[in-house]
């Protein structure tokens, strides 16, 4: 009997985007073989394919430097999909038009189905009028010969488009059909799976099974062993997990480091649940010193993750040291997910070029790098997002709670602790933070009123970082979630100058003025035990209050910031809730906390926590805000 032919790849062309993996993941979920591949590959290389799709990136199709497809893969015999950027280019280089808009479109976006557009395509007639994930600028305005329009957008004209001319399969989508916020976008992937006819073609039932066979062939190759640092989180807690069942105990040796910036009984908590897990060798050890003392006077978001990337490296050297083990018989193991690389910069061959920071996650820095760049890190979880990773920590039986747990990042809460130099704005500066409360004022519902602080936040806006000043929304905004959140959009999308929105808790007269937020004096700002512990008090109170109310499941995660700004000179802070609903991380849409939740954790942190000028709750998506905010 002839063995069975090896499935046809889809291949995903990456554009150094943030959701190109992502796009891979999704053509897994429908059981086909999806390969991630360089933009740039050669169409001759890409002759097994069954189907082909184009990702998103930070790049304008007017930039001489921006990455490129080989124009040859347009004439292939088999379906191609091209997303977002990869729309762009499709339409460009086949002769259509292609322009910067005056209004970028970051986050949700209603599609409206053209009914004339033929059959056979990626957008089912179900998708009219729901919601669609955006994240542009660029937009196309003339589609090139025999092309049709399938959906659009009030923002965007085309918002999907296709050519079925001469046996011809393509597809362009200016939309985010891979993130979980796109209403219908797995029947879209699903449709051009099927037009392809690959569904079914590829399992993933063993990838247990395969992360054993690799972990097992790598410790192999010079009888080493592996030191992980374990947090307590989901994907450390599989990566262990994983490695316990590769390995014998005695080749791994677990360490749950305590920073000195986690929650509020936090250390406590993680290690019962970490014992109840049955794990191996872990071991403990108290760094706070050693991590506030390296972060002293630091006040860049880039600066305090990479530091903190750098100490959990020098205490893994320490600890091997310690332990009396031969460094050259030892693998470090993390639990790295795919948005932490594309997060940082990562990606796959020249596409690495081209990706854009956005922040750097503390198993990236550049000493990581290094040893990775050595064979010395093994990561079994790294391909995967969080959703699949819990579904990993299900099959491995897992305690609920730690497959379930809210994600909180490795740098904990040294980056939900906003800091400042101290240094003055610019004259620049002040003078575009007022223009931008003059522009917002005059779009604002009636009662609305807005400040824009002089402090600045981390953003991802079309696959690419800005750091930019955020909009305050008070007064009358009648506490109506879908107005506030139609509201931020369209400040966003409209504003150069601010990527992120919230409103205060506190200030809710209509009528009355905005605060006058400044910064909060005695600067620099920096990280230190009093302001974590500060926070650390409004963090606890928040969790308590999510969890009375039964709300802790249906939240996904919910950072509690804290920034160096107060009202009237005093030396208050502000804090800051950042519910999100999300299943992967690369993309989110804020929390609808209820009222009555949202002012009881108000009132509670302004009565019980010292020092809070404010409570505010950030209302802005992912895109165009990160979930953290640093």
């Amino acid at each position: 009997m002839a063995a069975a032919a090896a499935p046809k790849p889809v291949y995903v062309l990456d554009c150094g985007g943030q959701y190109c993996h992502l796009i891979a993941s999704r053509i897994r979920g429908h059981e086909c073989l999806s390969v991630i591949v360089d933009c740039d590959t050669p169409a001759s290389e890409l002759a097994d394919a069954g189907a082909i799709i184009v990702s998103g990136g930070p790049q304008s199709v007017f930039d001489p430097e921006s990455m490129k497809v080989d124009k040859a893969i347009w004439d292939l015999p088999v379906p191609i999909l091209g997303i977002c950027y990869g729309c762009q280019m499709m339409c460009h280089d086949l002769g259509g038009k292609v322009e910067p808009a005056e209004t970028g479109e970051y986050g949700p976006a209603t599609l409206s189905f053209d009914g004339a557009a033929a059959a056979g395509g990626v957008i089912p007639a179900s998708a009219d009028g729901t919601t669609v994930w955006m994240s542009h600028r660029d937009r196309v305005m003339e589609m090139p010969a025999a092309f049709e329009r399938t959906a659009f957008t009030a923002e965007c004209p085309y918002a999907a488009v296709q050519c079925l001319e001469g046996g011809k399969r393509l597809y362009g989508l200016q939309l985010h059909p891979e993130v979980t916020h796109t209403q219908e976008g797995p029947k879209m992937l699903g449709a051009f799976v099927d037009i392809a006819g690959l569904r079914g073609s590829w399992k993933m039932d063993n990838f247990i099974e395969e992360q054993i066979a690799k972990i097992q062939a790598k410790v192999a190759d010079g009888d080493r062993n592996v030191f992980v640092l374990v947090s307590g989180g989901v994907d450390s807690t599989v990566t262990y997990s994983l490695l316990a069942k590769a390995l014998p105990a005695e080749k791994i040796l677990g360490l749950y480091v305590d920073t000195g910036m986690m929650r509020k009984n936090e250390t406590e908590l993680v290690q019962t649940a970490l014992a109840t897990a049955g794990l191996p060798n872990l071991h403990y050890v108290n760094a706070e010193a050693q991590f506030l003392g390296a972060l002293e006077g630091v006040t860049a978001p880039e600066a305090k993750r990479r530091i903190i990337g750098q100490q959990f490296l020098q205490i893994q050297k320490e600890q091997v040291a310690k332990f009396g083990l031969n460094p050259e018989k030892w693998l470090l193991g993390q639990g790295t997910i795919y948005p932490d690389t594309i997060e940082s910069g990562g990606s796959s061959g020249s596409s690495k070029k081209k990706a854009d920071v956005i922040k750097t996650h503390h198993n990236r820095v550049p000493e990581i790098d290094a040893l990775i760049a050595k064979g010395l890190v093994i990561e079994p979880v790294m391909e995967l997002y969080k959703d699949e990773v819990r579904a990993v920590g299900e099959r491995l039986e897992l305690p609920p709670p730690l497959v379930w747990r809210h994600p909180f990042p490795g740098p904990g809460l040294g980056v939900r602790l906003l800091c400042h130099d101290g240094a003055a704005e610019t004259v620049e500066e002040l003078a575009a933070r007022a223009q931008a409360v003059t522009d917002i004022s005059k779009a604002l519902p009636e009662g609305m009123v807005v400040s824009v602080p002089p402090l600045k936040s981390v953003g991802c806006q079309g696959d690419s970082r800005t750091y930019r000043n955020f909009a305050v929304l008070s007064g009358g905004y009648a506490q109506d979630w879908e107005l506030l959140n139609t509201t931020a959009t369209a400040i966003i999308n409209g504003s150069s100058v601010v990527n992120r929105c919230v409103v205060s808790l506190t200030s809710t007269s209509a009528g009355a003025a905005a605060p006058a937020f400044e910064l909060t004096p005695g600067g620099p700002h920096t990280v230190t035990k009093p302001r974590l512990d500060r926070l650390r008090d409004a963090d606890a109170i928040v969790m308590a209050e999510l969890e009375a109310a039964k709300l802790m499941s249906s939240i996904w995660q919910c950072p509690v910031a804290m920034a160096p700004l107060c009202v009237g000179g005093s030396s208050d802070e502000v804090i800051i809730l950042r519910p999100v609903n999300s299943t992967e991380a690369m993309t989110a849409e804020f929390s609808r906390v209820p009222w009555e939740v949202c002012q009881k954790i108000a009132s509670r942190i302004m009565a019980e926590v010292g020092g809070v000028s404010d409570v505010l709750y950030d209302i802005t998506n992912k895109p165009p805000g990160t979930i953290e905010w640093e």
